[in-house]
């Protein structure tokens, strides 16, 4: 069981189940969505979902048909999108997780429209918080 929430805290949500086939997603939709270089998403059962506070502050934007991109209406955060052609799955958005997980990113997906800065091999310096001199 995983517990989440937004960055607002409007919403809050818990996962009944595991987490399937987890992606770092790099195409242009999942970029534009996440304002990030990437997005990682999970697939999981939607009956495994549970909107335990704030399912009215969620909204959605339908990016084609019946394709519908779900998030916090009040911080904006991202938290899972829907396919009706394959109702019972959600991919869910996993920094919305408060929970560590067990499951692990199986891939990078759609490399081919990554941003032109982002280095997938990138060995740059890790910091526990900010970069020196900041």
């Amino acid at each position: 069981m995983y517990q989440g929430s937004c960055l607002c805290g409007a919403v809050t949500l818990t996962l009944l189940g595991p987490i399937d086939a987890i992606i770092h997603c790099h195409c242009s939709k999942c970029r534009k969505n996440s304002g990030t270089a990437y997005a990682t998403n999970g697939f999981i059962q939607a009956k495994d979902l549970l909107i335990t506070t704030g399912l009215d502050a969620i909204g959605f934007f339908e990016t084609s048909p019946g394709k519908r991109r779900h998030f916090c209406k009040l911080c904006a955060s991202p938290i899972y999108s829907s396919n009706a052609q394959v109702p019972d799955r959600l991919r869910l958005r996993l920094g919305i997780l408060d929970s560590d997980i067990v499951e692990r990113p199986m891939s990078h997906n759609f490399v081919s429209s990554k941003a032109n800065w982002d280095d997938l091999d990138a060995n740059l310096p890790r910091y526990e918080c900010y970069e020196p001199g900041r």
